[in-house]
C-alpha cells in the first residue's frame, strides 16, 4: 500500500513538471546529464563495453564521443518523457513530424494490415503518441508490461492518449485473431531482448551474435501483412521525424527469418549512420549462443 501510494504521488509530480515548456525541462536535462556522467557514472561501464564490442574499428576517442553524446541524449529523453504526459496535441505535431503516413493508405486500400518495426532509437515513446495521427485505421502498440502495475497503467495511458493502442506482448496473437477482418497497424518495438529460455534465435546485429524475439516473422506471416520500418531519425534537440519505409511486402514468400534478419539490419544502418541516439545503457547481450545450450 506505501509503494502504491509513493507511486501516485510520484506521477502527481511528473504530471505537474510535464505543464514546464520545453526549454525549462531541457535546463533540467542539462544538469541531469552532469549527475549520469561525471556523478554517478550511470551504467558507464555497461555503455562502454557496448560500444566496445559493437566498434572495434573506432578509436578509443571516437567511442568517447559517442558515450558522451548519447548520455546527454538521454537526459533529453528523460525530459521529454515528462513531458509527454501532457503534450497538447499540437506541440507534438509540431516535435514529430510523420513525412509519408500515405504509405499505409495504399495498403489498407489493397485490404492488408500492416506490420512495423522501431527500435529503442530516437524518441520512441513520442513516436507511440505520433502514431496514433498515423491513420484512421486501429493502431497497435506492442509493448512488455512491467511489473509495477500503477506505473505500467500510468505508461498505458500515456502511450494512448492519441489513439494508439497499447498491446500486452503475449496478447497480440489473440488481438490481432480478433481483429482479423478489419486492416490495422501494429508497431512492435524490435530490438528488445527475450529471455534465456524462450530465445529461439541468434542474428548478428552490431557486430555480434544477438537473440532477437521472431514475433514480427511469425505474424507477419501467419497474417501476409506487409512489413515497414518506421525510420526515426533526430532532426534538432526535441524534434524528430519518421519515414514509413517498406521491408517485406509478400511476407508468406519470404525465407525463414528474412523477414528478422531485414528489419534487424535496417536498424543496425540507423544506428552506424548515428550512434548516440540508440539506447546504449541497455544490457542488450545478457548471453551468447553457446549459453543456451547449456
Amino acid at each position: 500500500m506505501i509503494i502504491k501510494a509513493l507511486t501516485k504521488v510520484a506521477i502527481f509530480f511528473l504530471y505537474l513538471l510535464s505543464l514546464l515548456p520545453f526549454w525549462v525541462l531541457y535546463l533540467f536535462a542539462d544538469a541531469v546529464f552532469i549527475i549520469l556522467f561525471y556523478l554517478t557514472h550511470y551504467r558507464r561501464k555497461v555503455v562502454q563495453q557496448n560500444l566496445l564490442n559493437a566498434f572495434p574499428e573506432k578509436t578509443d576517442k571516437e567511442r568517447a564521443q559517442i558515450e558522451r553524446k548519447f548520455y546527454s541524449y538521454l537526459a533529453d529523453l528523460m525530459a521529454e518523457a515528462i513531458k509527454l504526459i501532457s503534450i497538447s496535441e499540437r506541440d507534438l505535431k509540431k516535435h514529430f513530424t510523420l513525412n509519408n503516413p500515405e504509405l499505409l493508405d495504399a495498403f489498407f486500400n489493397a485490404q492488408k494490415s500492416v506490420l512495423g518495426a522501431l527500435g529503442h532509437y530516437g524518441n520512441w515513446e513520442m513516436s507511440a503518441q505520433i502514431l496514433g495521427f498515423s491513420t484512421t485505421k486501429k493502431k497497435l502498440f506492442i509493448y512488455k508490461p512491467l511489473e509495477n502495475v500503477a506505473v505500467d497503467t500510468f505508461i498505458k495511458k500515456m502511450r494512448s492518449r492519441f489513439g494508439s493502442i497499447p498491446v500486452a506482448m503475449k496478447a497480440t496473437l489473440r488481438t490481432l485473431v480478433t481483429l482479423k477482418n478489419e486492416p490495422t497497424f501494429t508497431v512492435f518495438v524490435s530490438d528488445q531482448t527475450p529471455v534465456r529460455e524462450e530465445t529461439q534465435y541468434f542474428t548478428s546485429f552490431l557486430n555480434q551474435p544477438t537473440a532477437v524475439f521472431l514475433g514480427i516473422e511469425k505474424m507477419a506471416k501467419m497474417t501476409n501483412s506487409p512489413v515497414i520500418f518506421c525510420d526515426i531519425r533526430v532532426v534538432k534537440r526535441g524534434y524528430y521525424c519518421c519515414t514509413f519505409v517498406p521491408l517485406i511486402t509478400e511476407p508468406r514468400l519470404s525465407a525463414e527469418h528474412e523477414i528478422t534478419d531485414t528489419h534487424v539490419q535496417y536498424l543496425e544502418k540507423v544506428i552506424r549512420e548515428e550512434p548516440a541516439y540508440w539506447l546504449w545503457s541497455h544490457k542488450r547481450w545478457k548471453f551468447k549462443p553457446e549459453d543456451i545450450h547449456r
